[in-house]
């Protein structure tokens, strides 16, 4: 009996997603067929692209968010991935794809040189992969929120890209990368929060004077 074919590479999937689905509006219906067997990991890792630069893009974080969380949701649960219909019928806006592919296709070509199968003990138990969904679930409602914060975005972003990536190739390193990212976005938004804390009760004080 012959081996199965080997999954194809990260940015040969995302480069046909792209090539047939072109620059018009599209369902996450159509999204998931066209990805078929590793549809909504792959469905993850789109939709944390957008975010894993800086640039601001108003509108998208809580929609995306809400389909990354669901997503992990069921999974932390040990379900099967999937979304309801209604939701599948969405459309995503018309250049999604080509507006993912220009802010995030080097992110792709560098996740592509990198990842390989490594420290099979963080990647492959069945309790370890309901953890990590717990991780990009946390990581997802802070996406979802938002937040007028510089970077609030980017670390939770980098954290779903990295523990997605590594689950899909059995990259237990890029894993434990995904858990610092996660670890330094919550630290981040609590330092910036005990900040403007301080801040606001150095104004009340002046104003008070």
């Amino acid at each position: 009996m012959s081996d199965a074919p080997a999954p194809q590479k990260l940015s040969v999937e995302l480069a046909r997603l792209r090539d047939r689905l072109g620059n018009r509006p599209v369902t996450l219906c159509e999204v998931i067929a066209t990805l078929r067997g590793r549809a909504y990991v792959l469905v993850v890792i789109l939709f944390a692209l957008p975010f894993v630069t800086p640039i601001p893009l108003p509108g998208l974080s809580t929609p995306l968010g809400l389909v990354i969380g669901f997503i992990a949701l069921r999974q932390s649960l040990g379900l099967r991935p999937w979304l309801p219909k209604s939701w599948q019928r969405r459309e995503l806006p018309a250049g999604f794809f080509k507006k993912t592919f220009t802010i995030a296709g080097r992110v792709i070509a560098w996740l592509e040189r990198v990842l390989r199968p490594r420290l099979a003990w963080v990647s492959r138990p069945a309790l370890a992969q309901q953890a990590h969904a717990v991780v990009i679930l946390i990581c997802a409602i802070i996406l979802l929120l938002p937040l007028p914060i510089p970077f609030s975005n980017t670390f939770p972003a980098w954290a779903i890209l990295l523990i997605a990536s590594g689950n899909l190739e059995r990259d237990g390193l890029f894993i434990l990368l995904g858990y610092i990212a996660s670890i330094a976005g919550l630290l981040y938004l609590l330092l910036l929060g005990t900040a403007a804390q301080k801040m606001s009760v150095s104004f009340w004080h002046w104003l008070n004077a």
